[in-house]
């Protein structure tokens, strides 16, 4: 049995997690050879306004660790924003301040001339752009010569109770659609040429992983029943709306606090 998921949480041994927490918040810490993952766990996000920013500014703040000091960004909000379960990138996306164009006599009448250089793009998806997400970012990369990338797509879970309660990041990249058997290629700096950091909330689990769970690992005779004729399905919790567009806010806002704390929350929202 194959257990498809994204998450480091659920795919490492827990004597290597280094755990804390803060402001209601559990925060994993895993250590990948070269690469960091961090898992910041709350209530449902559908359940939770974030009305304080507590989980907005923990989460900017665990990006910050992250990312360079210095230096532009390109930001990618991968998926389809035409399906809710995989519609976080993009709508991240929408969220990120994109500040590269301000410069010269507009940074000055803005008096915006500080903040750091950040481009955005949704690449969108094969099927509907004939693109791979990679090759469009890779060709991106050359162009714009940022000096990193953040990634942020949908994810998979192994444990329904995931789903919508967690939050990634991580500095290895990511590999879109692995974790529903879906896989394109990687997003790496081994691919780009530039350090990526990923970001995402799990909001599918396998259908079969479920099943699997529920009876207790016997499958014998029902693999036609969870998956008929062989197709894969995945589940999603009824909510999804409310916890796609709730973390797309506080992944979005996040990422523009990291990169540029100089401005406020109020002052992003009121500029985007």
């Amino acid at each position: 049995m194959i257990f498809r998921t994204d998450l480091a949480l659920e795919n490492t041994d827990p004597e290597r997690h280094i755990v804390r927490e803060e402001k209601g918040c559990k925060i994993t810490n895993i250590e990948e050879g070269e690469n960091t993952y961090v898992t910041l766990e709350v209530k449902s996000i559908s359940d939770r306004i974030d009305s304080d920013n507590s989980l907005l500014t923990l989460t900017a703040q665990e990006l910050s660790k992250l990312v360079p000091e210095k230096g532009s960004a390109l930001v990618a909000g991968l998926g389809n924003r035409d399906i809710t379960p995989d519609a976080l990138g993009p709508l991240v996306a929408e969220r990120v301040m994109a500040t590269r164009h301000i410069r010269g006599e507009l940074a000055r009448v803005t008096g915006l001339g500080d903040l750091r250089p950040v481009s955005v793009v949704s690449p969108g998806v094969l099927g509907s752009t004939g693109i791979e997400a990679f090759e469009l970012l890779k060709a991106l990369v050359k162009e714009l010569k940022p000096d990193f990338v953040i990634a942020i797509d949908a994810l998979a879970a192994r444990s329904p109770s995931r789903l919508g309660c967690t939050i990634q990041l991580c500095s290895a990249g990511i590999s879109p659609g692995a974790g529903v058997g879906n896989s394109r290629p990687r997003i790496d700096q081994s691919t780009l040429g530039v350090p990526v950091i990923s970001m995402g909330i799990p909001t599918v689990v396998d259908a079969a992983t479920l099943a699997y769970d529920l009876l207790d690992g016997d499958m014998d005779g029902k693999e036609e029943k969870i998956a008929p004729r062989g197709a894969q399905m995945m589940v999603t919790p009824r909510e999804i709306d409310l916890i796609i567009s709730r973390g797309a806010r506080v992944l979005g806002m996040g990422i523009n606090v990291a990169l540029n704390p100089s401005m406020t929350i109020a002052d992003f929202e009121d500029l985007t």
